[in-house]
């Protein structure tokens, strides 16, 4: 077994998505640290706060869904590579939507921060194989 090394970040408004995700990725025993945030501007201002302050509590994956109320998917990456060159480590980030909309795919390409678009569900075997891919 792998020693848990990895800070995950989850930024989705749905409570069960939330829930099951983390279950999840706790029985991948590859995440230290599991951050959820409902939005992407309660994510955004922790990162603003945790790149000044604490840089290494940064989470190492981002799992970012983009239909949320205060500021979507979209707002946050926008808002994400202002932030970014800021960042002493790389952060990889995964859309993962629901939405099978190609010009949702499409789009999730014109950010060079995505690493890829995820469809939900995903399950534990998928999380573990991107996890272990850091």
């Amino acid at each position: 077994m792998e020693v848990a090394k990895h800070n995950v970040c989850l930024i989705d408004d749905d409570n069960i998505y939330q829930f099951t995700a983390r279950k999840l990725v706790e029985a991948t025993g590859l995440a230290k640290k599991i951050q959820s945030f409902y939005n992407g501007s309660d994510a955004i201002n922790y990162f603003r706060d945790q790149s000044n302050n604490n840089p290494e509590t940064l989470p190492d994956v981002i799992f970012l869904d983009i239909n949320m109320p205060i500021m979507n998917g979209w707002e946050f990456l926008e808002e994400y590579h202002k932030l970014c060159n800021k960042f002493s480590k790389l952060i990889v980030v995964y859309v993962v939507s629901s939405s099978i909309d190609s010009n949702d795919m499409q789009k999730s390409r014109e950010y060079k921060a995505v690493s890829d678009y995820l469809v939900k569900p995903i399950n534990r075997i998928q999380y573990k194989e991107l996890i272990e891919g850091l």
